[in-house]
């Protein structure tokens, strides 16, 4: 990959992208204003990127398979744990819009600095990203998307309770990605994705 353009067109080839709203994002959002050091060469490849604290920005094909999954839409109140660099919080702070809003949740305080850093380059009014407390997520809150970009080493139920009803949780879990729902009657049904690997969740 030596471009932006040529990133997105990959994705999209791979058929791990392609719907319109988030096709927008990513070309809205450029990875580039995440990364640790903007000049490095492999930017735009499809490989995880180091971004300090034993952290990354994650490999650009399965966010976008992930945001497939998610199926974020305008006007979503949508929690981002494990927001990193602020990529995938800007992604989706674009595409819920101003009627939207997004909160990542990062654990290292050094990176919660850097994120809500990146997110001011797009001025933002309906992201930002927040220090992790003690328990996982936002408890006292109801979400209409959850995404987790760490893998937990056992599935969080505490997140269940998090999600609306018609809500959808996406997250890793061991080397799984799953794709939970909640419907109108609150029950849960889940779809594993296999074959993945992410650094730890920890909470």
């Amino acid at each position: 990959m030596i471009s932006h353009n040529d990133l997105i067109n990959h994705l999209i080839n791979s058929n791990v992208l392609h719907s319109s709203n988030i096709i927008e994002a990513f070309n809205k959002i450029d990875r580039i204003n995440f990364v640790a050091d903007p000049t490095v060469f492999d930017v735009y490849e499809d490989y995880p990127l180091q971004i300090g604290y034993q952290q990354t920005i994650s490999q650009p094909s399965t966010v976008a398979m992930m945001m497939e999954m998610l199926e974020p839409q305008k006007g979503q109140k949508i929690l981002d744990i494990g927001s990193g660099s602020g990529w995938t919080t800007a992604l989706l702070g674009f595409i819920v819009g101003n009627s939207g809003c997004v909160t990542g949740i990062e654990r290292v305080n050094q990176l919660v600095e850097f994120g809500n850093h990146n997110l001011e380059k797009f001025r933002f009014k309906n992201a930002k990203i927040i220090q992790a407390g003690d328990e996982l997520g936002i408890p006292d809150e109801k979400f209409d998307r959850i995404l987790v970009s760490a893998a937990a080493d056992e599935f969080p139920d505490d997140l269940i309770k998090q999600l609306k009803i018609n809500g959808k949780l996406v997250i890793p879990v061991r080397d799984s990605i799953f794709e939970i729902t909640k419907n109108e009657d609150g029950e849960i049904k889940g779809i594993e994705h296999y074959g993945f690997r992410f650094v730890p969740l920890i909470y």
